[in-house]
C-alpha cells in the first residue's frame, strides 16, 4: 500500500482521468515520481468500476483502492445492504472479508464488527478506508478467519462467511466442499462461537448440493439485482430442524419484488394447466432459481402453460413478481403462421423449447427490436406454440 497515492495532486489526476483510455496512459505516463504509472492506472480502473457498485466509496474523498479484481469479486451495495437487514445482534465476525463491504453495512445494525482478511495488503486497505469512511465498530485482523477464530474462546451473535471456489475447482460440480474455507467440514466446530451464520455463495450453487452438504439451514435467500441473480444467502441456525424457507427478491431500484415459499410445501403444491388465456406471466430469475413454480401457481392462482415451461397465464391481471403481458394472439409453430404475423422485428423468449433464440432469428429472419413480444414455448398438450404478447 503506497500512501503517495493519497497525496491531493495524484487523487485529482485519478479523478480527471477515469474516463480516459487506459492504454493511452499507460504509453504516455504519469509526472508523478513517487508512484508508478501502473499504480495509478490500477487506482483509475478499480475507482471506475465503483462508480454503480460502490457509490458510497466512489464518492468519498482519499479511498484507497486495491486491484480491479477485488473489486469485481466484491458485494455490490445493493446486495450487501439487503444482507445487512436479515442479520441482528451486538457482534458478528466477518471470515473473509475483503474490501470489506458487507462489514461496512453490518456495522450499520451491529455494534461491533470483527473484518479478517488473509491478504495483509488488502486488509490495511481496508483499515484505511474505514476511517475515510467515518466507521469505528469495524475492527480489520490481517488473519486466516477460520484460524483466528479457531485460536480464541471468542463468541459473537452471527457468523458470516463468503467462501470462493478453489482455482483447480473450474469445470467440475460445484460444491461448497470446493470452497476455501470448507464450510461444511468447520460447520460444527463454528457452531462453538456463534449458534448463526450466514453464508453467500455463488448462484451456480444448485440449492440441493447446498442443503445435502450443509446441517441446519433455516432460510436460503436468492438476491437478484435489476433481475440477475447475484447472491445466495444461507441462514444456518444451530440445532434448527424444521421446513427450510425458501426467499426469493429481484431488486429494481428502489423496489423489490420478493417471494417466498418452504420447500415442503413446493413439494404437496400442485399446478394446474392451461391453454394461454388474456395475460402471461414470467417469473423474475430469482424465481427461476428457487424452483418454487408450483408454490408460485398455487399463491398467486396461476395456471401453467407446460409443467416444464414456467410460464403462467391468467383472465384477470395480477400484480406478478417477474414481467407481465397482454396476449394477443396464439399461434401454432410454423414457418407459414409466423409469415402471417408480419413482423420483422419483435422481442423473442424461448420457455421448454427446441430452438434457441439466434436459431428463431435466422431461420425466421426476425431481427431484435418493436413493441411485441413473442414467446416460443410448448403447451401442456406438448404442442410447440407462439404467444403473442404486448408488454404490460
Amino acid at each position: 500500500m503506497n500512501i503517495e497515492i493519497l497525496n491531493t495532486e495524484i487523487q485529482d489526476f485519478i479523478k480527471a482521468n477515469l474516463s480516459t483510455d487506459i492504454s493511452k496512459i499507460l504509453l504516455k505516463g504519469t509526472p508523478f515520481k513517487t508512484v508508478s504509472t501502473s499504480e495509478i492506472v490500477e487506482q483509475i480502473e478499480a475507482k471506475a468500476k465503483c462508480k454503480k457498485k460502490l457509490p458510497t466509496w466512489f464518492s468519498t474523498k482519499h479511498i484507497y483502492y486495491p486491484n480491479k479484481l477485488n473489486i469485481e469479486q466484491t458485494s455490490s451495495e445493493i446486495t450487501a445492504a439487503y444482507k445487512s437487514s436479515l442479520l441482528s445482534g451486538k457482534s458478528i465476525i466477518d471470515l473473509t472479508g475483503g474490501f470489506g463491504v458487507d462489514s461496512y453495512y453490518f456495522s450499520k445494525v451491529f455494534e461491533r464488527v470483527t473484518h479478517c482478511e488473509l491478504n495483509t495488503e488488502l486488509s490495511a486497505i481496508v483499515a484505511h478506508n474505514t476511517n475515510q469512511l467515518d466507521v469505528s465498530a469495524i475492527e480489520t485482523i490481517p488473519a486466516n478467519g477460520i484460524e483466528y477464530l479457531l485460536a480464541s474462546k471468542k463468541t459473537y451473535d452471527w457468523i458470516y462467511i463468503d467462501p470462493s471456489r478453489r482455482h483447480d475447482s473450474k469445470g467440475k460440480v460445484f460444491f461448497l466442499k470446493d470452497c476455501l474455507p470448507d464450510v461444511p467440514s468447520h460447520l460444527e466446530t463454528l457452531f462453538k462461537h456463534s449458534n448463526h451464520i450466514a453464508i453467500k455463495t455463488s448462484p451456480l450453487l444448485d440449492l440441493s448440493v447446498g442443503i445435502a452438504e450443509l446441517k441446519h439451514v433455516k432460510d436460503i435467500h436468492i438476491i437478484a439485482v435489476k433481475n440477475e441473480v447475484k447472491e445466495l444467502i444461507w441462514i444456518i441456525e444451530n440445532g434448527f430442524d424444521s421446513e427450510i424457507t425458501i426467499k426469493t427478491v429481484n431488486i429494481i431500484a428502489d423496489t423489490k419484488d420478493v417471494f417466498s415459499f418452504s420447500l415442503n410445501e413446493e413439494s404437496k403444491a400442485v399446478a394446474t394447466f392451461e391453454f394461454p388465456l388474456q395475460y402471461l406471466y414470467e417469473p423474475n430469475s430469482s424465481i427461476l432459481k428457487s424452483g418454487g413454480f408450483n408454490s408460485l401457481a398455487k399463491s398467486y392462482q396461476l395456471s401453467k402453460l407446460h409443467q416444464h415451461s414456467h410460464l403462467y397465464t391468467s383472465n384477470a391481471l395480477l400484480r406478478f413478481p417477474g414481467r407481465a403481458f397482454k396476449i394477443e394472439t396464439v399461434i401454432d409453430y410454423n414457418k407459414k403462421a409466423l409469415k402471417t404475423l408480419g413482423l420483422s422485428k419483435a422481442n423473442i423468449t424461448t420457455r421448454n423449447f427446441p430452438e434457441t433464440v439466434q436459431q428463431i432469428r435466422k431461420k425466421h429472419r426476425i431481427k431484435d427490436g418493436n413493441h411485441t413480444y413473442l414467446f416460443f414455448t410448448t403447451n401442456y398438450l406438448n404442442k410447440r406454440i407462439v404467444v403473442v404478447c404486448s408488454k404490460i
